[in-house]
């Protein structure tokens, strides 16, 4: 198995899979993975509120969530 750098908990039947199947099934989980975990995914679902502003601008977004914390005031509230 290649190493992904994440920890992925997969149940499976053991009479199921093989495995071929199993690596198989890692492989593409960590495709999917990799799509969804990208700023621009984040930054389209999430939008940046200060104190005085509403913004969907990824760059400000990006700033904004660089740090550990928030800013004081600052929110991040999801669009789903």
């Amino acid at each position: 198995m290649k190493n992904y750098n994440r920890d992925l908990l997969l149940l499976y039947k053991e009479e199921a899979y093989n495995e071929d199947l199993l690596q198989k099934e890692v492989e593409c989980l960590h495709e999917i993975l990799m799509r969804v975990e990208c700023n621009d995914s984040f930054c389209s679902a999430h939008e940046l509120v200060t104190r005085n502003q509403l913004t969907q601008k990824a760059r400000k977004i990006i700033k904004a969530i660089d740090g550990p914390e928030l800013r004081p005031f600052n929110f991040l509230i999801n669009k789903n």
